[in-house]
């Protein structure tokens, strides 16, 4: 269900006052639940490099219980399938041989169906496991099961991203599921209101016991400048002006980099949205429809993002700067948590005293630190409860398959 409120998006950890058990079956059926709408063909077929299947990310998911959790921990478990572990491996160089991402929709076998039984072995290993420790779970298992259930949520965002790439490019141009931009918010209307922040020292990043992801933190210390950030996200509507402007017609408006990818790729508008009689629609997950000018501007590059406020005599917001506002103030920001992930024009880099833990699962965010920028908020299709002011998402700058928009920020002088 999708959730309109930013205090519901937050879901921080009172939510996490259910039980460790029932949060991680919750998780694993809503993943299946999120794929029922599909088809067999629809969950096999992969629509560039960047996306994967949605049985793919179904098993991938299983895949990470099975090799994380329940072999090093499970003295009865057996692998469902020897040959899986090459199959759903995704970046674990330390885990073992993996399938080439880009190839991922080459997977006609296993099936479905397969599939379907690998996660149900892997969820009775799983009971299994809470039943052979009883009520003495150790903090080390416990640490993995919840990694495991935002890892899955994760997935889960994707598997939405990544059919409506699928989609968007079937000529029928299929609706995944009616109920999704159903209930945007439209502020379009309303004029934007821009949230002061003082110069000072001020802290960021993750602190205390709650569960995060390792790029959260350490918490530190930083300087800031004072700034002012908008309480509204950048809409369609202010996007069109972009381009009647000649937004995507002007050089000077963009990074080197962001101009090659322009001429390089044809880009006019914003990702999914296609001209049809002379108007502007766009491809979402209730199917092609006109696009709703009071709607946040949703799949567009940190390229893109940069080039607008560029044009609107703005700027990006750092990263910091977000989390400090948002900390701040949380009731004077609209569409936090609720619309498109944000960019910021911080590079993904780690925060002073960061290290990546030990093994395998280390590999998860610290070697991905290089070349991308970070993103703050969430999205639509965030599962409820992932979102924290603290979170890092980050993608490559030319990234235009998430539901990416933009918060401007100015300086306060």
């Amino acid at each position: 269900m999708l959730m309109n409120d930013a205090e519901d998006r937050i879901g921080l950890q009172p939510r996490f006052a259910e039980p460790l058990q029932d949060r991680l079956f919750r998780t694993r059926v809503r993943t299946e639940e999120l794929a029922a709408p599909l088809s067999p063909e629809d969950q096999v077929v992969q629509a560039m490099d960047d996306a994967s299947p949605t049985k793919w990310h179904r098993a991938h998911t299983t895949w990470f219980f099975e090799i994380f959790l329940l072999e090093p921990h499970l003295p009865s478990y057996r692998r469902f399938d020897d040959r899986f572990h090459y199959c759903f491996n995704s970046y674990y160089v330390q885990a073992g041989a993996r399938h080439p991402r880009p190839l991922r929709g080459m997977l006609t076998r296993p099936s479905c169906d397969e599939v379907a039984a690998y996660r149900r072995h892997v969820d009775a290993g799983l009971a299994a496991l809470f039943e052979h420790f009883d009520d003495g779970l150790p903090e080390e298992i416990k640490g993995l099961i919840e990694l495991g259930i935002n890892h899955e949520q994760q997935h889960q965002e994707l598997i939405l991203t990544d059919i409506l790439s699928l989609f968007s490019a079937n000529p029928l141009r299929p609706p995944y599921s009616e109920k999704y931009f159903a209930d945007r918010h439209l502020y379009g209307s309303d004029e934007p209101s821009w949230i002061a922040q003082d110069a000072g020292i001020r802290q960021v990043g993750h602190c205390g016991d709650a569960f995060h992801f390792d790029n959260e933190g350490p918490a530190h210390a930083v300087l800031l400048q004072p700034f002012r950030l908008c309480d509204r996200l950048v809409t369609n509507g202010d996007w069109l002006e972009f381009i009647k402007d000649g937004g995507y017609a002007t050089p000077t408006l963009w990074l080197s980099d962001g101009w090659h990818a322009v001429c390089t790729h044809g880009w006019e508008a914003p990702g999914y949205w296609e001209r049809a009689d002379g108007e502007w629609q766009q491809m979402t997950l209730a199917g092609l429809s006109s696009v709703e000018v009071q709607a946040a501007v949703s799949n567009v590059s940190y390229y893109e993002a940069e080039a607008f406020a560029r044009w609107a005599g703005k700027r990006l917001p750092t990263e910091c700067e977000w989390e400090v506002a948002v900390n701040a103030n949380p009731s004077a920001f609209k569409q936090l948590y609720s619309d498109v992930w944000q960019w910021t024009t911080s590079a993904y880099a780690a925060y002073p005293g960061y290290r990546p833990a030990k093994g395998a699962v280390g590999e998860y965010n610290g070697k991905f630190m290089c070349s991308q920028y970070v993103l703050r908020g969430a999205s639509h299709a965030t599962a409820p409860g992932h979102s924290r002011t603290t979170y890092r998402n980050f993608f490559y700058p030319d990234a235009r398959w998430q539901f990416t928009g933009v918060r401007l920020a100015e300086d306060a002088v």
